[in-house]
């Protein structure tokens, strides 16, 4: 049985979507939601009602007059879609 030509296509294109990835996983790099005097209470929100529940939440303190979001932050209405709770809280 010969490989032919689009089969060393095909496997060069499963290297190179594996490769990507690899590339693109690896350490997290947003903040988590850290399990302080500040964001515990909405621990137990975001557990019983779901992430969207707690993110309604989020706007209270983190807008341009209290805590500032990053000039490269993306849009502020996932916010629990990237930044995770700590675990085992």
């Amino acid at each position: 049985m010969a490989f032919q030509k689009r089969d060393l296509l095909f496997v060069s294109l499963i290297v190179v979507v594996l490769g990507i990835f690899i590339a693109i996983s690896g350490e997290e790099k947003t903040t988590r939601v850290p399990y302080d005097d500040l964001h515990k209470k909405f621990y137990p929100i975001i557990k019983e009602d779901g992430k969207k529940a707690g993110e309604k939440f989020c706007g209270e303190c983190h807008n341009p007059d209290g805590v500032p979001f990053a000039a490269d932050h993306p849009p502020k209405f996932r916010c629990l879609f990237c930044h995770k709770l700590e675990e085992g809280k």
